[in-house]
């Protein structure tokens, strides 16, 4: 039975107080997290604090704790760290400290908690809570605090946001700030490649992590770097003969550049330290290569937070307050956090005592297990790493006897050629033989097929556009040619990686099966597209890096704007008819409006969007931005809306358009997308290899069923291999989008943190869930 609608309109927060602190080590994405704790907190009539310096101010009392309005939180989104300021208090340690925490806060009558920050923090604050009953007695003996205050206030809520870069707690895919700092890297990563090439060089990078190797490992796989040094995983005995021999085979092999990714907490398997020092060293005295140490330091924890990190606090922040109005004496200390693309509620010990366990097996060096204790998503970056990075010898690889091809179809997106390099080294590992097709079906159709090696797709992953060539061209008008070269190079299976046109592409394949029998093949698609538009998968390979470029340019655009007053800009994205980026770009840069298809509006809702930005211009906050997806409405287009704004605001405010086009489209990959195109792609060749074996029969390989033909799509929390042809009545073929999509959920999330009121349904939430070591449902992709 479907689960009622749930609207948090019922929870009010009328006489309750919020307290909001970020303490301990500052991460990119916490200001978006208070910006949406004291908006959200605000929208709910509940009072929302500050607490500056975290655990030290809130020791401190005085100035460090005050009450905050909605104009407070504009214009932090985009800046990193934190602004409330974040210390480490040895004072909090004690119960003496805390004694003077618990006198401050219940002073302002302060007893719901929001805290972001890292194990330590949230450690320290479920003790509070567990010790608050006692403290406050202690201080009605003590005649600091009335009896009263003491039964008012009798009980403390806390509720957790993880805050760090090094996604080291266990209970969540994504820690807020790790896509950030993986930003910072993987800049510094590519930079780095075009002098090391240049000169012939080695160069060791020192990332952060402490004791986790999340960041070394996620950026080792999107730049696709010679060797990886992991605390959770250290290098076998010997492992100086075997790094030295891969360095050289790879220079034998015509690469003009070696890149080692070395963890701070990097260790071999006694527990020893291996240092870049250490490393660097070793790579002069065994090969002779010039070898340079580039040490990252502070430079991931700063700079502006990417989009992801944005929209996952501002979805954290939300998700929090609503905890905090449902919580009761007997709810335990939660964290928010987050499970594929689903907002969860865990209890903050079990996260707590999972993460600890992680430290524990590393002391006991028993490291297959910290590996697993770190869950499914950093299992399965380590064992695709170690696939893709290390080239078997010909005697080693098994012999399929298969031929395999890997296509582009439709418009470009950033992360395809991640994409195709994996699958052409995974197919490789598998076996295969693997043919690369250029330029779409009609390259297909003209014979541009031709076989790709392994190290022809070197290089590929931070690569933007598509290396192979792309056409949005469908298969139909050319079934003879293809039919003719797929027979001609025995092709056993396809692998199409696209949009909207590789999705039509292949249910056009399929329905031809029944007059060609060369269609009777395997074929799977990996959806790639910034719009974001394919059914059957909640994201596309693309988009995150669209949504970047997006937030980025509206940050820009804001600031040209910050010594003129009174300026409201209105930006079109692209998307087709799918208004996922405007909306999430809108969510991420903090916009007033965002106007899409999938939501109809009319004059009378530009008039009121109007009208709120005049009342706007009376505040502190003297900007508005407006996005629109370029076929939200075929009347009200973007000088339609331009027109109108400048003439209902003249006087209070002027306005300013801006078509941003096919810059969406280009650009390094963002390290989602790289990340995302690499282990989806790997998992769709893992698939044709099985379904090859399954329909082979009598010397030929013949599929005619359904599933045969698949999509492969991120849906909820799980990878989900899905038959084309079932996916056909969840699809508008019409206007090229899904009938059902999940971001349209958090639209008045949007409205929320604009101002706007609105009904926000959060039948999702509220469930406590518990931690599982290994959910059977995990994401393959994590969040990435």
């Amino acid at each position: 039975m479907a689960q009622p609608q749930k609207f948090f309109e019922n929870l009010s927060g009328v006489g309750k107080a919020i307290g909001v602190l970020t303490s301990g080590g500052d991460a990119q994405g916490m200001n978006a997290a208070v910006r949406a704790v004291v908006r959200m907190g605000i929208y709910v009539e509940a009072k929302v604090y500050f607490i500056h310096e975290g655990y030290q101010g809130m020791v401190d009392g005085g100035n460090n704790i005050i009450e905050v309005s909605w104009e407070s939180v504009s214009s932090i989104l985009q800046v990193g760290g934190t602004v409330i300021g974040s210390a480490r208090c040895k004072a909090f340690r004690t119960r003496e400290g805390r004694l003077k925490a618990a006198c401050n806060l219940v002073k302002r009558g302060i007893t719901n908690l929001c805290v972001i920050g890292g194990d330590g923090s949230l450690t320290g604050a479920n003790l509070f809570r567990e010790e608050w009953s006692g403290l406050l007695e202690e201080l009605v003996k003590e005649g600091k605090i009335e009896a009263s205050a003491a039964q008012q206030y009798s009980h403390l809520n806390i509720v957790g946001m993880v805050g760090s870069i090094d996604n080291d707690f266990c209970g969540t895919d994504m820690t807020i700030g790790t896509d950030s700092a993986l930003h910072r890297i993987i800049e510094v990563v590519d930079a780095i490649m075009t002098t090391a090439q240049s000169h012939q060089r080695t160069f060791v990078l020192e990332v952060m992590g402490r004791h986790c190797g999340y960041l070394a490992l996620v950026s080792a796989l999107a730049c696709g770097a010679d060797w990886v040094f992991l605390p959770e995983s250290p290098p076998e005995e010997g492992w100086e003969e075997l790094m030295c021999v891969k360095l050289s085979e790879n220079r034998a092999r015509k690469k003009r550049l070696n890149i080692i990714i070395v963890s701070e907490g990097a260790i071999d398997c006694h527990n020893n330290s291996i240092t870049s020092e250490k490393i660097k060293d070793l790579v002069v005295s065994q090969l002779g290569f010039d070898t340079r140490v580039t040490i990252l330091g502070h430079v991931q924890r700063g700079g502006t937070p990417s989009a992801f990190d944005r929209i996952l606090a501002s979805r954290m922040g939300v998700e929090c307050v609503l905890a905090l109005l449902e919580a009761t004496p007997e709810t335990p200390a939660c964290v928010v956090s987050l499970c594929g693309n689903q907002a969860v509620r865990l209890p903050l010990m079990e996260c707590v005592q999972m993460t600890q366990e992680v430290q524990k097996a590393m002391d006991e060096r028993r490291f297959a297990d910290a590996v697993t204790l770190r869950g499914r998503s950093f299992e399965n970056n380590l064992n695709t790493y170690k696939l893709l990075s290390h080239k078997k010898n010909i005697s080693e690889l098994p012999k399929s006897n298969f031929n395999v091809a890997v296509l582009n179809v439709g418009a470009p997106a950033a992360g395809m050629n991640a994409a195709v390099r994996s699958a052409v080294r995974v197919g490789i590992t598998e076996g295969h033989k693997m043919f690369a097709v250029s330029d779409g079906f009609e390259g297909f159709a003209k014979g541009q097929v031709k076989e790709i090696k392994w190290g022809d797709v070197g290089g590929w992953t931070g690569q933007g556009g598509s290396l192979l060539g792309t056409k949005r061209t469908l298969p139909a008008k050319y079934f003879d040619q293809i039919a003719e070269q797929i027979r001609s190079n025995s092709i056993n299976a396809l692998l199409v990686i696209g949009g909207f046109e590789a999705y039509l592409g292949l249910m056009e394949l399929t329905v031809a099966r029944g007059k060609y029998d060369e269609f009777c093949i395997p074929m799977v698609m990996v959806p790639a597209t910034v719009s974001n538009n394919v059914p059957g998968s909640d994201f596309s390979i693309g988009a995150d890096t669209a949504l970047n470029t997006i937030t980025d340019t509206c940050d820009r655009i804001k600031q040209s704007a910050s010594g003129t007053k009174r300026r409201v800009f209105i930006i079109e994205t692209m998307g087709g008819y799918c208004g996922y980026l405007a909306n999430m770009g809108g969510l991420a840069a903090g916009a007033d409006a965002a106007y899409i298809f999938e939501e109809q509006f009319d004059i009378r809702e530009l008039q009121a969007n109007v009208e709120h930005l005049t009342e706007k211009m009376k505040t502190t906050i003297q900007r508005g931005l407006v996005l629109r997806n370029e076929n939200s409405n075929e009347n009200y287009t973007t000088d339609f809306i331009y027109q109108l704004y400048s003439e209902e605001g003249k006087g209070v405010f002027d306005c300013r358009k801006n078509v941003l086009g096919h810059m969406q489209q280009g650009g390094a990959p963002s390290p989602f997308d790289r990340n995302f195109g690499t282990k989806i792609s790997a998992k769709a060749i893992q698939w044709i290899s099985r379904k090859l074996k399954e329909c082979y029969r009598k010397g030929r390989v013949f599929a005619n069923t359904e599933d045969s033909v698949c999509l492969l799509g991120m849906r909820r929390r799980a990878l989900v291999f899905q038959p084309v042809m079932q996916l056909r009545d969840e699809t508008d073929f019409k206007h090229r989008i899904p009938k059902e999509q999940w971001w349209l959920k958090l639209r008045p999330l949007m409205k929320i943190l604009a101002k706007y009121k609105t009904s926000y349904d959060i039948s999702d939430a509220g469930q406590l869930e518990h931690v599982n070591v290994r959910r059977p449902q995990h994401s393959d992709m994590g969040a990435i």
